[in-house]
């Protein structure tokens, strides 16, 4: 069976990743299309990038390195929930992609922004970064807006209309970790 992360991509103190990243992970865990983990990068804990080779090169030094390599190499495909810091991702999880390059090849990857325009500019940012990592980014995308999934822009309390674009948005994240399954194996 697929195996899917659902990544926390926010590390700050008194985010609403959290709460976004448990309902995703609520509700894809009862699809039975594949396996779902939340994966916290608050609790993956990596710090600044501190390699010293680039991360294509596939020589890596560190025993963190080490751990999130093997981590993210467990999975067919990711959700990333992102938010939106000042029109793009968090410093954290551009960091987590940056460690990594074969571990992320020829792998699906579907987003869930949320901010005060839903996360839009960071869900296109990502899809820039995750081209060159060689991860198949989905056409839709959850986008939670802090007006109207949020309450007092805090409380986390998405639209009726969500759930529905999530499932959409995971439908296409586990059919691209299918089909891209025989190059991950070739490899």
């Amino acid at each position: 069976m697929l195996k899917i992360a659902i990544i926390i991509g926010s590390t700050r103190p008194g985010r609403n990743g959290e709460a976004v990243g448990r309902w995703v992970h609520e509700l894809a865990s009862q699809r039975d299309d594949a396996t779902y983990e939340l994966v916290d990068l608050k609790e993956i804990n990596l710090p600044m990038l501190d390699e010293p080779v680039p991360a294509v090169m596939g020589k890596y030094t560190q025993p963190h390195t080490l751990a999130w390599a093997a981590k993210v190499a467990e999975f067919d495909g990711f959700v990333m929930v992102t938010p939106e810091y000042n029109h793009g991702p968090p410093a954290a999880l551009k960091n987590a992609l940056d460690y990594l390059f074969k571990e992320w090849n020829n792998k699906s990857v579907g987003f869930v922004g949320y901010g005060g325009a839903g996360g839009a500019r960071s869900v296109d940012q990502m899809r820039e970064i995750v081209s060159n990592l060689e991860l198949a980014d989905v056409r839709t995308a959850v986008g939670l807006t802090l007006a109207h999934d949020f309450e007092n822009f805090s409380t986390f309390k998405p639209g009726a209309h969500q759930p529905g674009a999530l499932n959409e948005m995971l439908n296409q994240v586990v059919a691209w970790a299918g089909a891209l399954k025989h190059l991950r194996n070739a490899g």
